[in-house]
This record gives C-alpha cells, structure tokens and sequence, in this order.
C-alpha cells in the first residue's frame, strides 16, 4: 500500500495534519495555562473581598476554606499604597518562581506552558496579576502546581485525540478523493496504453481524451498524438517491409537476367560489324549500372551490413580502380574522374565497403554533371590530422536542390535525380557509420559539391 500513490498521499497527509495540530497544541496549551491561572486570581480576589467584607470576623476553618475554594495557598492585596496579606496557609515547599500575568508576551506564556510540561513535579509559584473590576492595584497568590499540571494534561490528551479523529477524518476523505480524482483516471490510462501496447497497428485502440481534469486531459490528448504517429508508422513501415521483399525477390530475379544479359554483350564486342563494335560497349555499361542498381538494392535490403573487415591499406590503390570502372562507363571527353591522394597515405578501412561508398558517391557527382549536358570534373582529395583521415568529393555539377538536402541520407527520399531511388547516398551512409565515421554535405551551389568523408584513427572508436 505505502508504494502507492494513494498510500504515499494518504501518510502524508497525516503526517501533515498532525503537525499543524502540534501547532495549533503548542499556543493552545499555554493560553490554557493563562486562563488556568487567572480564574484561581479570580477566585483568590473574591476570597479576599469576602474576608475584607466580614472585617476578618472569620474563623480559621472558613479562611482555609476559601482558599481551597479559590486553589491557592495564599492572597496577598495591595489596594493604594498599602500590601495586605488577606489569607494565608502553611506552604508545602519554598516559592521557586514568580510568574507574572500583566501583558505577558506570546512567547514567555509558551515557553512558561513547555517547562510545565518538562517539569512535571509539583512547585510552589508566586502569580502576580491585577485585580478585576478594579479591586486593588496588584493581587499576588501563591499556587501548588500539581492541579495545574494534571490539568494540563487532562487538557493535552483531549487535543491529542480530538487531533487524532480530525486526521483519520480529513486523510480518509483525502485518500478516497485523490483515489477518484487521480489513481483511477491514471491506472485507466495504464491500462489503456497497456491494451494499446497489445496491438498498436490497431486504430481503434488509440485512446479518445475523456478526462474533464485539465493536466489528465492534455496527457490523453499527448498520448493519442503520439499513438497515432506510432500507428501510422507501423502501418508504412509494415507496407514498406512488404515492398521491400517484393523489390529484394525482384532485384534478385533481375540480377541474374542482367547479368546473362551482360556476358552475351561481352561477345558482342567480337563481331567485326564496326556498329556493333562502336555499340556493344554502351550497352554493356548501360547493364553494369542496372546490376550495380539491383545489387544496391539488394544491399539495403538486408537486415544490416556485414561488419567491415578493417586493415590498412594505401587510399590511392582503392581510388585507382574506383575511378577506372566509373570513367570507362562514360566517355572520357565529357566527365574526368581523378584522385590527388599520395601513393603513400595508408587508410584503417574495408577496401570492398570502401569501394561501393566512393562508387556511390562518384557515380551521383558524374550523373549530375552528364544531366547539364556540359564537361564537367570529379575530384577525390584526401587529407589526415592527429586524429582523423579526411577524403572530400567534389564535382563541378550544378548542386543539390533544397529538396533533395533535406533528406539526403534518407532511403527511398533523397534521391537527387530524376528516376533515382535514393538507395546510394543512404548505403554509403550506413558503411561509413560501420567504419565508426561520418559522412556529411560539406556545401552544395552553383559552383558544384562536396562530399566529406571523416574516418577515426583511433581503433577504439570504430
């Protein structure tokens, strides 16, 4: 029970409640103590009066009997100049402490009303107090306080009670109204996310915000919004799981045709018709960019790429055949594709991964540069710090429309061509992150664009 929100509430709110009784107790008990001790000076002045009244013609049974009457032990009146004492007794102990009842502070009353408490042994006090209706100018009285004490706790114990009844009173209302008004609206919202969580392709378990509490209101109304774009993506990632199997058993098929299709136009170069010849060669590249275009999507369609086989290896190997296989599939006079990286500069990479990722990248640049109908270049830089090896590609194309920047590494939406797929910048992406770095747009405009390439050297990062 105390591990829940009502238990918990329902503690606190005794705990709560009993301390503003114990501070309500602490003034109430020494105003009790003021009042305890002004009726016995109340009574002393009347004893005293009556004893003035008779002219002393009274008996020393009668004057003990008033001053039980009135609890005290003794009275002392002064009226004008003169101090008389009226009635008096034998004291059962010496005077320990005067307390003086004209104007006393809040706080001398309280800490006077703790002592009595810590103290609770009987005393001999002398009360100091002025006389009602005017009957003197001081009255003076000496008090037992074992009445006073008992009094007091009689008084206390009544308060404790009463403060008792009032908390399991207010904490049981509190605990039924907190359990209405916030436990059951809340677990009825577990429970929902619960049957929600049991099929959330479902539409119609999405909940309707029903709660006329203002902040249960908005967390409904936040849990459907987030419950229906959870839906919604479930649905499109459901219907593109099953396009995507469609396009793999596709691709799959159409590999192995193009790839048939690819060895007969191989032969074809052997006829000696000089159309053929000056044919065969187009057809053959224009076969290889389909198979590379099903194998990529093949590629992408794997759960997750294998993770890359790491060694060192020179850059400038990998770039010669990169760039050789791109430049012999277009002619040489519209696009140049060439690297300035030192034969020396060694890279920790996977010289295969490596390959499809700046494949990818060159092939983009060269296909924007074809689509102006202009020369153009394709330019691979490389470049190395203490802490990373840097390769830039660069093109002298048009640049990237905005579109197409914003959703650049995205599969299936960052294509930057007419008829693309946007499948090669998302799978170099998804290689370069295996390698432990990054691949971003350095800048995009007028004057071409700049792929960067940032790969760690330290090991631990990969």
């Amino acid at each position: 029970m105390f591990r829940t929100l009502s238990g918990r509430f329902l503690i606190l709110t005794v705990a709560f409640v009993m301390l503003a009784e114990v501070l309500i107790f602490v003034p109430s008990i020494a105003r009790f103590r003021l009042d305890y001790l002004t009726d016995r000076m109340e009574r002393a002045q009347i004893a005293s009066l009556a004893l003035l009244g008779a002219n002393d013609m009274i008996d020393d049974a009668v004057e003990a009997e008033l001053l039980e009457n009135a609890g005290v032990l003794n009275v002392v009146l002064r009226r004008d100049a003169l101090r008389q004492l009226v009635l008096s007794s034998d004291l059962p102990g010496p005077v320990t402490r005067t307390v003086d009842l004209r104007d006393p502070p809040v706080s001398a009353l309280i800490r006077d009303a703790v002592l009595r408490f810590a103290r609770p042994g009987p005393e001999v006090i002398r009360v100091i107090a002025e006389p009602a209706q005017g009957g003197g100018v001081q009255i003076e009285a000496a008090i037992e306080t074992s009445d006073l004490h008992r009094a007091m706790i009689d008084y206390g114990m009544n308060i404790l009670w009463l403060s008792l009844v009032i908390s399991v009173i207010t904490s049981v209302f509190l605990f039924l109204a907190v359990r209405r008004l916030m436990v059951v609206p809340i677990k009825s919202l577990v429970a929902q996310m619960i049957r929600y969580a049991a099929a959330p392709e479902d539409a119609n378990r999405i909940i309707e915000p029903r709660s006329s509490v203002r902040e249960l209101r908005e967390a409904e109304t936040t849990l459907r919004d987030l419950e229906t774009q959870l839906s919604q993506s479930l649905r499109q990632k459901e219907r593109l799981a099953q396009l995507g199997a469609a396009v793999a058993k596709i691709s799959h098929d159409l590999r192995n045709i193009l790839t048939t299709a690819t060895l007969l136009a191989d032969r074809m170069e052997m006829v000696d018709d000089p159309t053929v010849r000056r044919v065969a060669p187009k057809i053959v590249a224009s076969l290889t960019r389909a198979v590379n275009l099903t194998e990529g999507t093949l590629a992408f369609g794997r759960a997750e790429e294998a993770p890359p086989a790491l060694q060192m290896v020179p850059l400038a190997r990998v770039l010669d055949e990169v760039c050789e296989s791109e430049q012999l599939s277009i002619d040489v006079a519209s696009v140049e594709i060439r690297h300035d990286v030192p034969p020396a500069m060694t890279v920790r990479l996977d010289p295969e991964q490596m390959h499809r990722i700046l494949g990818n990248l060159i092939r983009n640049a060269r296909q924007a540069i074809q689509a102006t109908g202009r020369p153009g270049e394709v330019r691979i830089t490389a470049e190395e710090d203490a802490d990373t090896w840097t390769v830039r590609v660069s093109d002298t194309g048009p640049g990237l429309p905005a579109r197409a920047q914003e959703n650049l590494f995205q599969a299936f939406q960052g294509n930057v061509r007419k008829g693309g797929t946007g499948l090669g910048l998302a799978i170099a992406s998804e290689l370069v992150r295996g390698h432990g770095g990054t691949l971003a747009l350095e800048r995009s405009g007028e004057g071409g664009t700049v792929f960067r390439i940032d790969l760690p050297k330290a090991a631990g990062d990969v």
